[in-house]
């Protein structure tokens, strides 16, 4: 089981940077649970831990205290930049950062700016820095900035869904990628309210033809079919087949006799 530990910036009575409309403070919180969420849906042997899950305020030790002593094997600190300019995404590791932060900024730099270039959001770079998260953290450890709160483009963008949608999925491959994670299997979902003794509207004559057919009994349309279901249909569609090809070797071998003997009376005339 890996453990992904992701710390979204400010909170409580620090919103971080405050710009057009937006806290800095709201958008990091909304990435991070989604982010959360995605990890532990979409893959397996994976815990998303979060530094904060509600608007509370904690100190930078607090953050980073609590990352090691989970044995976290990432950390990820998501914020949103400020200063005005022409706006985009960076990302920071440690101005001494091993080579394991060095592939995990590389491959979730990479991954964001993928999602986000659709946007026409700026690539800032990989940049490196002596910040907290990432100097005190002792996992891998990456600080993202998404955006800039302050600059009018950028802030638009993140008051849109799709966006954040995309920062979120950014976030989720890179991870996903750098950990080696394996997705869950797609489970069929079935549709537990409806009667299976009723069919669909849609369904209602291929059913009606079917059932004349013999191909299935008319009974529980609507239910889930076994290997063993299929088993039984395929075999009576083999052998409706099978009784077809030999009804026609029966008629052609009736017409080939036909013919020779219409050509014979030909010949006597």
């Amino acid at each position: 089981m890996k453990t992904v530990w992701i710390d979204p910036g400010h909170g409580g009575k620090d919103p971080g940077a405050v710009g057009i409309g937006v806290l800095e403070k709201d958008v990091v919180l909304n990435i991070s649970l989604g982010v959360k969420k995605r990890l532990e849906a979409e893959y397996e042997g994976v815990k998303v831990q979060l530094s904060r899950s509600t608007d509370v305020f904690l100190e930078l030790r607090e953050r980073t205290d609590a990352a090691n002593k989970a044995g976290a094997d990432l950390l990820v600190s998501i914020h949103c930049n400020a200063g005005g300019g022409a706006g985009g995404f960076e990302s920071f590791r440690y101005t001494g950062a091993s080579a394991a932060s060095r592939s995990l900024q590389n491959v979730l730099h990479t991954e964001i700016m993928a999602l986000l270039k659709p946007f026409n959001v700026r690539d800032r770079g990989q940049k490196a820095a002596n910040l907290h998260m990432v100097r005190e953290s002792k996992m891998p450890a990456v600080l993202t900035e998404n955006l800039f709160i302050d600059v009018a483009s950028d802030a638009s963008k993140l008051k849109r869904k799709d966006v954040i949608d995309a920062l979120i999925a950014g976030h989720v491959l890179g991870i996903a990628k750098y950990l080696g994670l394996k997705k869950k299997e797609e489970k069929p979902v079935s549709n537990l309210n409806r009667d299976i003794h009723v069919v669909s509207s849609w369904a209602a004559s291929a059913w009606e033809e079917m059932t004349k057919n013999g191909y299935v009994d008319g009974s529980r349309p609507g239910a889930p079919v076994t290997r063993e279901e299929n088993a039984v249909m395929m075999n009576r569609l083999r052998k409706n087949l099978l009784q077809l090809i030999a009804g026609n070797r029966e008629q052609l071998a009736e017409m080939e006799k036909r013919l020779q003997a219409i050509e014979a009376a030909e010949i006597t005339k």
